[in-house]
């Protein structure tokens, strides 16, 4: 399943969709600039922060009643449907609860990504979402919405390029937004909120997984390396000092939170992203100093309570034979601007910036470049190069004229999409190879690699009851030995047994810190 296009100029949508925001941060300020710029097709009539000043803000823009602002989500439980539409933009580990709750008072639910934090509770909220088919929910993977990234999937699927054989993509997340977000901000720690891959690059995999073919050609296998490279105590300068602002090596340093919060302010009044996250209201000199003076966005990078991954690789293997590889780095110049290549047996596709594609045929050695759209349609929304102004239209449309083929991820879609990352994870935290749940599809392949994959994947899913599953496993990989099946594993049965369960998989442990 993907996105379709955006709305036409000239589209009336049938009624106004009421919205009710529970969190009102940045991502739910975000979304909920759709209503103010489009008052014709989405309404803001409810919110819900605990912070009172984001709270009323967002409700005093949006003319909310006061009798329609919340401090805690759980109080919507002792009402009847206050909207058409909930939309979920709590912190990461508060996703689950909410949406499971309220998808129950007849709510349809947008729900930031990622879905969850551990693969028990997203396997939850898409049973919660299976077992209500009148909802119409979608996880905001936004990549998938925008015209660069639907247009790369329609010439693959064209078979422009021939064959798919293998993608490559690349997400730089930049210098200073990893600072912010995953060294002094809320996304720094596993424990307190998810792994970075997770928290960071969850939608670059879904996008990945929607170019290969989504469920027509799931994953088979994944591996990922990486780690906390450099922000970390012992790179921490000599001299230098826990907070920016009293730091003697500030003015050498390129992660100084003067220099990304302050010095923008005062210069030349810069009050957006990402100073506008770090005070609760607008910000001004004096509160961002005393927030560089108190909080955790003064503190210096190589003294934080961090512990997630600044880089990170990650190999896939489909189905159909396709490989695919992916990186996330923090250390780069631009913020997420994304890149990638597609490769093909009769050319290839080039995405550089996120909007413009370039198509390479070797046939003919001709180039054809397709230019991305004018981002200035989508008004103040102008998030992952428009993607999040393209997903809530594409939302609100499938609400307004009751088409959930506008979704570009269901329940089931996003979930395989997550699990694909959680396995990841798990790789570079056991080192080793793992297998998807998928793998199951290929039980009546005669292809010798699909039955080394077939073995494996037994051995990964069985239960540790009694000796006559040992043996069983054993005739399997016996039986399959003349398929070219590497026999050896049979003596790492022990191990093996018991690892994954078929329907929920182990949780991922938290990361390894290696003081290397």
């Amino acid at each position: 399943m993907g996105a379709p296009g955006p709305s036409s100029p000239d589209y009336k949508p049938s009624r106004i969709v009421t919205a009710l925001i529970i969190g009102c941060g940045n991502r739910g300020e975000s979304y909920a600039t759709f209503a103010l710029d489009h008052p014709e097709r989405m309404k803001v009539v409810a919110v819900c922060d605990p912070i009172q000043e984001r709270r009323e803000r967002m409700a005093d823009l949006h003319n909310v009643p006061v009798d329609m602002r919340f401090h805690d989500w759980t109080l919507l439980l002792d009402h009847s449907r206050l909207a058409d539409v909930v939309i979920v933009a709590t912190p990461d580990r508060a996703h689950h609860k909410p949406v499971t709750q309220l998808v129950k008072l007849g709510y349809h639910i947008l729900v930031e990504k990622p879905m969850a934090v551990t693969e028990r509770e997203c396997l939850e909220i898409t049973k919660a979402m299976q077992a209500s088919p009148s909802t119409v929910f979608a996880v905001c993977h936004v990549l998938r919405y925008t015209p660069a990234n639907r247009l790369m999937a329609a010439l693959i699927r064209s078979g422009a390029i021939g064959e798919l054989v293998n993608i490559q993509h690349l997400e730089p997340v930049g210098f200073y937004h990893f600072a912010h977000s995953y060294v002094r901000g809320n996304w720094n720690n596993s424990s307190t909120a998810t792994f970075s891959l997770m928290a960071k690059s969850c939608h670059d995999i879904d996008l990945i997984r929607y170019w290969m073919g989504g469920s027509t050609n799931p994953a088979l296998r994944v591996s990922s390396f990486g780690s906390l490279k450099h922000f970390r105590a012992k790179n921490k300068p000599t001299g230098a000092s826990d907070r920016c602002l009293t730091c003697p090596r500030e003015p050498d340093c390129a992660y100084s939170a003067k220099k990304i919060y302050l010095t923008p302010l005062i210069e030349n009044d810069f009050k957006g992203w990402p100073v506008s996250t770090i005070t609760p209201g607008i910000p001004d000199v004096e509160s961002v100093e005393r927030a560089l003076e108190t909080g955790p966005f003064g503190r210096c990078v190589y003294d934080s309570d961090n512990d997630v991954c600044d880089h990170q690789v990650v190999q896939m293997d489909f189905a159909g034979g396709q490989t695919a590889s992916f990186t996330m780095v923090a250390f780069s110049e631009k913020l997420c601007k994304r890149q990638t290549k597609v490769f093909g047996s009769r050319g290839e596709l080039t995405c550089i910036d996120g909007t413009c594609i370039r198509h390479f045929d070797f046939a003919s050695g001709q180039s054809t470049l397709y230019t991305g759209s004018d981002i200035t349609e989508c008004g103040r929304l102008i998030g992952h190069d428009g993607a999040d102004y393209y997903l809530m239209d594409s939302f609100i449309r499938a609400i307004a004229e009751d088409d959930r083929s506008l979704i570009g991820t269901g329940p089931q879609d996003a979930l395989d999409s997550h699990l694909l990352v959680f396995a990841a994870e798990r790789s570079r935290y056991e080192g080793r190879v793992v297998l998807l749940p998928a793998a199951r599809i290929i039980s009546q392949s005669t292809s010798p690699r699909f039955n080394y994959v077939k073995v494996q994947y037994e051995l990964e899913n069985a239960e540790e009851d009694d000796y006559g599953v040992e043996l069983k496993l054993k005739q399997k990989l016996t039986f399959s030995s003349d398929n070219e099946v590497d026999v050896h594993h049979s003596n790492k049965l022990s191990k093996a047994l018991g690892d994954v369960n078929s329907d929920i998989v182990s949780e991922v442990k938290p990361p390894i810190i290696a003081d290397v």
